[in-house]
């Protein structure tokens, strides 16, 4: 991508709406434009950050074994009546009549209608365990939309179901999302801490919530300090082995760590005092494991192996996909702008033309990015005419993690100058140890 060519609306000025870091960049570097209370345009650059998400999503939720669908955005109430919560859900559900009268509602979430599915197409235990997934736009109608994409009402979200024939197995399933989901946000360059939480309208008696901790969290969290030491790395699980899944579960929920809303001061005053935390934590996921509810209200049932017809055991299991580009701007920004993780860059390198024209550092540039693209990684050139300073202005603030500047002095001299935005040190090297460097950092990720 040629910005000369691109639509990227930077904001000069900090708009008057955002209250938060998250929201106030993503309006500044062009990610997003408002279109109404809560609900936002995602512009090219913000659309590729939330594919890069989605994409990191769909990889785990694939490693697991678990399979990809969709459901519509609309549902007819008929199957809220049926499972009890209709009425019970609150003002937060959109409802609305078609135009033969018929009660409808914009999904919020997904049980019931992923458990229609099922209980029309399976009804032998020969057919389980089962997970479906998937990723689509979801709507809430909050009393106070505000923080942009954090608490927004229309938000794009992966919710997976999984179905099993006993509680044993389905906590498997619960256990086995947790690992998923480690190795998600730790591929997004996040540390989303599994806390026990409360299970709100979903219900069920397990649930965990993932929390990124950050000053801006709407949530108060209460934590062992050795859980923030913990981290998944490379470690490749056999999602089948039930043994294995349990003590990564073991592992990262054996310590203190609960939201408000499940918060035990007195088991929290069992951890040492001087790895007790408090602090603010920002919701990216959650895990539910709640039973036979809905497969006993809709009749999901299976035949087991003596004959006998029995309620599937269920578990729902989301992420917030647009949600997770303003956690992971307020944890990985400073005061000239965003700074993305490499795993979610909406490019992986920025080049910098310094003197647009000069046949020389034109030359360079054109090189850098046609090998980039080779390589299979996206380059995003500023060609434009611009000075110097509002070139390194817009590039601090869209925040790619890696840029390359060339300038006549360095063309001369038979080198450009590569830049960390994380660090900001700066390096100059030849044109073939740059891209080579870029492409070892990308290699692995």
């Amino acid at each position: 991508m040629r910005m000369s060519r691109y639509f990227l609306p930077v904001l000069k000025e900090t708009p008057r709406e955002a209250q938060i870091v998250s929201h106030r960049l993503m309006l500044q570097a062009g990610l997003i434009k408002q279109a109404s209370a809560g609900i936002y345009s995602w512009l090219p650059m913000g659309y590729k950050v939330l594919r890069r998400i989605e994409q990191i999503v769909h990889e785990e939720q694939a490693r697991a074994g678990h399979l990809a669908m969709l459901m519509p955005t609309m549902q007819s109430a008929d199957l809220w009546r049926e499972s009890g919560r209709y009425d019970a859900y609150g003002d937060e559900m959109l409802r609305v009549k078609d135009r033969g009268g018929r009660d409808m509602l914009f999904t919020p979430t997904a049980e019931e209608l992923v458990t229609d599915v099922f209980r029309a197409n399976v009804n032998s235990y020969k057919d389980l365990p089962l997970t479906l997934y998937q990723i689509q736009w979801k709507f809430r109608d909050e009393v106070r939309p505000r923080f942009g994409v954090m608490r927004g009402r229309e938000f794009l979200m992966k919710d997976g179901y999984n179905f099993d024939l006993t509680k044993e197995d389905a906590l498997h399933a619960y256990n086995r999302h947790l690992v998923t989901y480690l190795r998600t946000y730790e591929r997004m360059g996040l540390q989303a801490i599994p806390m026990r939480a409360d299970s709100g309208p979903i219900g069920g008696d397990d649930t965990h919530e993932f929390l990124v901790l950050a000053e801006t969290g709407e949530s108060e969290v209460f934590y062992d300090s050795q859980i923030t030491d913990l981290t998944f790395g490379d470690r490749e699980i056999d999602f089948d082995d039930r043994a294995a899944c349990q003590a990564v579960m073991d592992e990262f929920t054996s310590r203190y760590a609960r939201t408000d809303e499940t918060h035990d001061a007195a088991l929290f005053a069992e951890v040492p005092e001087e790895r007790r935390r408090t602090a603010r934590g920002i919701e990216v996921g959650q895990i539910f494991y709640f039973g036979t509810k809905y497969s006993e209200a809709l009749g999901a049932t299976v035949q087991t192996r003596d004959g006998d017809s029995v309620p599937v055991h269920m578990g729902s299991h989301g992420i917030g996909v647009s949600r997770l580009l303003g956690a992971i701007i307020e944890a990985s920004h400073d005061d000239k702008g965003i700074i993305w993780p490499e795993g979610v860059t909406p490019f992986h390198v920025g080049i910098l033309n310094m003197r647009v024209g000069d046949a020389g550092c034109d030359s360079v540039c054109d090189d850098l990015y046609a090998q980039f693209q080779t390589a299979g990684l996206d380059p995003l050139y500023d060609d434009r005419d611009e000075r110097a300073g509002a070139k390194f202005g817009t590039m601090d603030m869209i925040g790619l993690p890696w840029r390359i500047t060339v300038g006549p002095r360095g063309v001369k001299n038979g080198v450009v100058e590569l830049t960390c935005r994380r660090t900001g040190e700066a390096e100059e090297m030849s044109v073939s140890d740059a891209v080579a460097r870029i492409k070892a950092i990308y290699g692995g990720i």
